[in-house]
């Protein structure tokens, strides 16, 4: 008698969901990051648990789709918080001080880059160019970029956060 191990299966809810992102992108011509963001818009992540439905629908490896969701920084692995802070970590930005401004922010809330607040408040990312190198450093919390990142205006993004 075989033994199967615990949990081999993805939880049937994850599995269809998954497909019927799968099914909505179905025929476009290379489909796999529609689906990744497809994916994370349904969860607000990637389970691990979406990767072989995805890898068997494509017929491509499990090793192929994991490596693209942990190449690409826009895919979280995990459900962020109800903030998303992205501190642009460009040359540009960090030329005009973006450096000082990460280290503020991670004393700030307590967390480091790819880290969610204990209280599930702010994710804090980050994020290698925003486009607005003429404004460094930026920003972008909640889908709103920033340019000319300072002190006074990370105290409005914590209070923000904390509200």
């Amino acid at each position: 008698m075989m033994m199967q191990p615990a949990s081999t299966q993805a939880p049937p809810d994850v599995v269809a969901r998954t497909a019927a992102v799968i099914e909505g992108v179905n025929g476009l011509e290379g489909p796999l990051l529609p689906i990744l963001h497809g994916v994370q818009d349904e969860f607000g992540f990637v389970p691990t648990e979406s990767l072989p439905v995805i890898a068997e629908a494509l017929n491509i490896s499990n090793a192929e789709v994991h490596g693209v969701v942990t190449f690409y920084h826009d895919y979280r692995r995990a459900p962020a918080g109800r903030h998303v802070l992205k501190i642009c970590r460009a040359e540009a930005c960090q030329s005009m001080g973006s450096d000082a401004i990460a280290a503020k922010i991670r004393q700030l809330l307590g967390i480091g880059f790819h880290e969610t607040a204990a209280d599930g408040s702010v994710t804090l990312e980050p994020v290698y160019c925003l486009g607005l190198c003429a404004c460094a450093p930026s920003a972008m919390f909640d889908g709103e970029v920033i340019g000319r990142l300072d002190a006074e205006k990370l105290d409005e993004i914590v209070a923000e956060i904390r509200s």
